[in-house]
């Protein structure tokens, strides 16, 4: 059963934004940095990949730099993506159309 995201885009990335704000290190990381991971995290593939990094652990790096705290409270076995959407109790645009929710961490699209 598919679950369609019915959230305007622009409303997505505003919480997305907030969320990453009250974990950022510091003003950059709050001003620049979750702006840039917000509008990213609205696209189409892994969060790793649109933000020009080759791997989960480059990704998993920069986002202890810049948000440590959540990088600290973030379950191993859970992608970015999914976990910021997760802690905003929303889901990913990417993921209504994912073809891969069954090995997706107990998607909840796919639920």
């Amino acid at each position: 059963m598919s679950i369609k995201n019915e959230t305007p885009l622009k409303t997505l990335e505003e919480k997305v934004i907030s969320f990453l704000q009250k974990y950022a290190k510091n003003e950059r990381a709050k001003n620049i940095i979750s702006v840039q991971v917000a509008q990213t995290s609205l696209m189409e593939n892994h969060l790793y990949q649109d933000l020009g990094f080759k791997s989960r652990v480059e990704m998993g790096r920069f986002m202890k730099e810049h948000f440590p705290l959540l990088a600290q409270n973030k379950p191993q076995d859970k992608l970015w993506k999914k976990y910021i959407y997760d802690s905003i109790g929303e889901i990913a645009p990417a993921c209504e159309d994912c073809k891969d929710q069954i090995n997706c961490f107990v998607c909840k699209v796919s639920e």
